[in-house]
């Protein structure tokens, strides 16, 4: 079927290492058992495992919404990036100087954007960026 993807992920073993890890961190926080450091060491590896079956699985997604032909699916990074950028010009280039105008002609000074939550659409949008770099390098990106 066109837009299914196989991930190679046996979800039952994700879920049941899930379970087990939250069994053992469980029993570690509430001190019924003590975990000796090669025990420590599996769940800690268990917990890498799926972190990494999650981000395959993300990647995956990512990939399928960037290769629609849709804008509402594959436009909404764009649509997200340029919200942070008009925000930003708005923050840090436009309101200063409205902020001044307004004081000077006896105005009330118009409302501020919150800066931190742009930084965090930003942080998140950088971080796909660096991919998207990574990707233009090795030669996988996709050209339009």
């Amino acid at each position: 079927m066109a837009g299914i993807v196989d991930l190679n992920v046996d979800v039952g073993s994700v879920l049941s290492g899930i379970g087990q890890l939250a069994k053992d961190i469980r029993a570690a926080i509430t001190g019924e058992a003590v975990i000796d450091p090669a025990k420590k060491a599996e769940i800690e590896m268990k917990l890498l495992e799926i972190e990494n079956a999650y981000l395959k699985a993300q990647t995956e997604i990512n990939k399928i919404e960037a290769a629609s032909s849709n804008l509402f699916v594959s436009g909404w990074r764009p649509a997200a990036g340029w919200t942070c950028v008009v925000g930003f010009a708005y923050t840090f280039l436009l309101y200063p100087f409205v902020c001044w105008f307004s004081r000077l002609k006896g105005l009330e000074v118009p409302p501020e954007i919150d800066a931190a939550l742009l930084v965090n659409l930003l942080f998140g949008m950088l971080g796909l960026a660096g991919m998207r770099t990574y990707e233009a390098k090795t030669g996988v990106k996709r050209v339009r």
